[in-house]
């Protein structure tokens, strides 16, 4: 019997689905790109057979599967499989002036809200109560909600997480509804955190869609591989995990590529370009992880504030169409090998406007464009428009510092020129064009801790109890207690408090446990 020793990333794109098979040392041994069905999870069945079909005995030595998908995300995107959420704020009378929901749009509002609340409860910053937890009126409002999942959200939660616990129990036990805790998702900023908690909380529906679905692939397959999920920070959690926290995978797929083209060309700090066939996103390593959002991130019309990886997405791809009057927005997506002219289709795209500027992807030396003088011109046009794109966009995320090297992963990778302006030297890894899946087949297991502790002298105590929490879920998420380690620590001193005090935000990552 062969040792279960083998590792498989699966990452689900807009246009295609990337498989990649990792041996013990790390080595691509087998990869596969399939397109994303409408269906997305016929896709990742397609993907994973087309890998698993390059291996002797899949079943005995696969041992572990990891995916990234884009599930959660379409599903706020189209409205589309979300639960009922009864939304509970712990905040009256202080935060009655602007209610829940404030600033969604109405049709997602309407699909998901079951009813919403401000109710006594609540800290201040210091974690002093602001008020005891109402629980009578907690149980009038979820008697008439009807409601599938909850979503608790105490004032400065991420300072004392007590009442949202409290309240959390009292659902649970006496209603049986699943819970989504704001403490546990979001960090400073209430109106942010709640909206990223009642997404959770909206999401839990289409999370035990996605754990079933993949659960159900490999056992079909004969595989009894543990599976994962990819999360926005580009670590990795356990299905019980996402199905608790759903929301934590939706920026999941561009922290994969830079995870991936980390690993593949070995630098740390760098840009990295994914080109796939209707986008490309930028982003930024920094010690080898993603470079994360200072900002509020907007989803489905909503913004959030929980942690996502410093993006940059603009339009251009190797589908993307290309007409005498400029370049796309618009893309031929997974139709690109029956519409792209380098197919034989009729449709003129970024491809085909590459290979016809001497850009032709490794795998496709042989690839020419018959071409007229006015489409020869137009396609010319259209290289100088997306190289134009391309440079702008390094300029914007480079934030002053030239000279990084730049990182080109993806399937449309070969569109990029060989120098672009601020960037230090251009480098293509092998197999960078299923970084995606490298990624999410290389990942760690990590917890993060967001709170406000006192600035005086029990600060340190304080930390290294912040810094127990995030190992500890770290090793929720999969992670290995042995080797868990604290991998970012970052204090910001807050003023105009009654007490010094300080904001810490701790994160601890692991590899798998075993």
């Amino acid at each position: 019997m062969a040792d279960a020793d083998l590792r498989i990333g699966i990452d689900v794109g807009g246009t295609n689905t990337d498989a990649v098979v990792l041996d013990p040392a790390g080595r691509v041994i087998a990869k596969a790109k399939r397109p994303t069905t409408p269906d997305v999870t016929e896709g990742l069945r397609a993907a994973l057979d087309a890998v698993l079909a390059e291996l002797e005995e899949p079943g005995e030595r696969v041992a572990r599967v990891m995916l990234g998908t884009t599930h959660a995300t379409n599903a706020v995107l189209e409205r589309r499989g979300l639960g009922r959420v009864a939304v509970l704020r712990l905040g009256a009378p202080a935060t009655t002036s602007v209610p829940p929901l404030t600033g969604w749009p109405d049709d997602l509002r309407k699909a998901v809200s079951a009813g919403e609340a401000v109710l006594p409860g609540g800290h201040y910053v210091d974690g002093r109560e602001l008020a005891p937890p109402a629980l009578d009126a907690v149980r009038r409002f979820l008697d008439g909600a009807g409601a599938e999942a909850v979503a608790v959200t105490g004032v400065f939660s991420p300072a004392s997480g007590e009442h949202e616990r409290l309240v959390g129990e009292l659902i649970r036990d006496e209603y049986g509804l699943p819970v989504s805790l704001s403490h546990e998702i979001g960090s400073l900023g209430l109106l942010e955190r709640e909206n990223a908690t009642v997404l959770n909380a909206a999401l839990y529906g289409v999370a035990a869609h996605v754990t079933g679905a993949l659960t159900a692939a490999l056992a079909e397959r004969g595989l009894g591989a543990r599976p994962y999920l990819a999360q926005n920070d580009g670590t990795l959690m356990t299905l019980e995990h996402a199905a608790r926290l759903p929301v934590a995978t939706i920026g999941s797929g561009p922290a994969n590529s830079l995870r991936g083209a980390a690993y593949l060309s070995g630098a740390a700090d760098a840009i990295v370009v994914d080109v796939g066939g209707t986008s490309t996103d930028l982003g930024v390593l920094s010690g080898g992880f993603p470079r994360e959002s200072a900002a509020a991130v907007e989803i489905g019309g909503v913004l959030t504030n929980f942690r996502m990886p410093d993006i940059l997405a603009i339009a251009l791809g190797g589908g993307t169409v290309v007409r005498e009057r400029g370049l796309g927005p618009d893309s031929v997506g997974y139709r690109i090998t029956e519409e792209a002219l380098v197919f034989g289709g009729g449709t003129a795209t970024m491809t085909d406007a590459a290979v016809a500027a001497g850009r032709t992807p490794p795998h496709a030396p042989g690839w020419r464009v018959d071409t007229s003088e006015t489409i020869a011109d137009i396609l010319q046009r259209a290289v100088a428009a997306a190289d134009g794109m391309i440079a702008d966009a390094v300029d914007r995320m480079a934030l002053g510092r030239a000279g990084r090297p730049l990182v080109a992963v993806g399937g449309g990778a070969f569109v990029l020129p060989a120098r672009v302006p601020g960037a230090g030297e251009v480098v293509r890894p092998e197999h960078a064009e299923v970084a995606n899946a490298v990624g999410a087949a290389i990942a760690l297991a990590s917890g993060r801790v967001d709170t406000i502790l006192p600035a005086g002298d029990s600060r340190s105590k304080a930390i290294e109890r912040a810094k127990e929490e995030a190992a500890a879920r770290a090793v929720a998420a999969g992670a290995d207690p042995s080797l868990v380690e604290i991998v970012d620590l970052l204090e910001v001193p807050l003023s105009y408090l009654s007490e010094p005090a300080v904001r810490v935000h701790v994160k601890a990552a692991g590899p798998l446990a075993r």
